[in-house]
């Protein structure tokens, strides 16, 4: 089932697939307006427990004028931590365990006004194991690749343990930056610095908080320059226009999803240079090819500059594919 939200620009959505989650989400790209208004609300906000006591939250950086002070994480209607906002993620402690929890995010900038929250996310603590005091074992064979200026791909052997791992926790130097699901044995980190040589490290956790000893040290260095991102941007994009029996016109997408160990199951369309939906796929999502049709009004004639971009297995958002133009009514090259 779909659920479809109106945009201005487009009066309804037209699905090719049944398993497809449409969102709208314009103007929604977390960004302030540089104008004095508050920052805008988080965006790529995920939750995933870490122990049965913890939940890691992770969120995309948004940007503001004067600039973000902090970052406000809440539990349900309580505030819960906050952290600086030059950091985009927070291991929320001191929970019970085999219980959902819900999560939201605010931004606030460094003139004290504080944004809105974030969508709410979702996340259920495991069964709490008693006198579980032996650790994981250490995560194997770790691998890397540079897919770009900013960003790198992990992957590492699963470990083992007696109650099962619930999470993986990926140390930068000696700094945790990141955590995925205990069935996740891969991920993207982003958000580097081009032309940096970094290390990286992963530890499996248990629901007791037992951690593994350390992987061996996985060396990348960034590539130079500034790509923005496009070594995880989806590929091979092309746009079209078609009419469909209704009369009306539909512009059609093709794409490549990006590379990564983990399945793609997202993906943000831009419309003439500011967020117009998001992709969810509720099934099977493609490996392969993708493709997605979706209404543009009943007058021939009208541009449209369309892109898209996926959200990664971390949560974080990739880079943007090449952007396309396209005109209703026009006759496909």
């Amino acid at each position: 089932m779909r659920r479809v939200r109106v945009i201005p620009a487009l009066p309804r959505a037209a699905g090719a697939c049944a398993a497809l989650l449409l969102l709208t989400a314009c103007g929604a790209d977390g960004g302030g307006d540089g104008d004095g208004h508050a920052p805008g609300a988080p965006v790529g906000v995920t939750a995933a427990a870490g122990s049965a006591t913890t939940v890691h939250v992770m969120w995309d950086a948004v940007t503001a004028d004067p600039g973000i002070r902090v970052y406000e994480i809440y539990r349900g209607t309580t505030k819960v931590d906050e952290v600086p906002g030059s950091e985009h993620m927070v291991d929320v402690t001191g929970l019970k365990s085999a219980t959902v929890y819900a999560f939201t995010v605010r931004a606030r900038d460094t003139a004290g006004r504080l944004g809105p929250s974030s969508r709410e996310v979702r996340a259920r603590t495991p069964v709490a194991v008693a006198a579980d005091r032996s650790a994981p074992t250490r995560p194997s064979a770790p691998r890397g690749r540079v897919v770009g200026s900013r960003a790198v791909q992990l992957s590492w052997g699963g470990s083992t343990d007696d109650r099962g791992v619930v999470s993986y926790d990926v140390y930068q130097g000696g700094a945790k930056i990141h955590s995925v699901g205990g069935a996740q044995t891969a991920t993207v980190v982003t958000g580097l610095r081009p032309g940096t040589r970094y290390s990286f490290t992963v530890r499996a956790r248990d629901a007791a908080d037992n951690l593994s000893p350390a992987s061996a040290a996985v060396r990348l260095t960034t590539a130079p320059g500034g790509d923005d991102g496009r070594g995880t941007a989806p590929t091979g994009f092309g746009a079209s226009t078609h009419r469909g029996d209704d009369g009306a016109y539909y512009i059609d997408l093709s794409w490549v999803p990006p590379r990564t160990d983990g399945v793609v199951t997202e993906y943000q369309i831009d419309l003439d240079g500011r967020p117009a939906t998001s992709l969810v796929w509720g099934g099977t999502a493609p490996r392969d090819r993708a493709t997605y049709s979706f209404y543009a009004g009943r007058t021939a004639g009208e541009s449209h500059r369309v892109r898209l971009r996926a959200r990664l297995p971390d949560g974080t958002w990739g880079g943007f594919s090449a952007e396309r133009t396209v005109t209703t009514g026009e006759a496909a090259p």
